[in-house]
């Protein structure tokens, strides 16, 4: 069984892949090695999307492209 991450020591910032409107802004937290967690910033005690840090390069390389 996996267990959930602790993102309770990650410093969210709004990526700058939101477009700036208050209804399409998403959060990426910092600040734990090797994950990357993602939330939505409307809801920033729900659930966040976790990656792993190669994973999260290579999406934002493809969405570079």
């Amino acid at each position: 069984m996996r267990t959930r991450p602790d993102l309770t020591t990650a410093h969210w910032r709004k990526s700058t892949y939101s477009n700036g409107e208050e209804a399409d802004c998403v959060e990426v937290g910092d600040g734990l090695p090797g994950l990357v967690p993602v939330r939505d910033s409307k809801t920033p005690t729900g659930p966040a999307v976790t990656f792993g840090a190669p994973a999260w390069t290579a999406f934002i390389d493809d969405l570079a492209r």
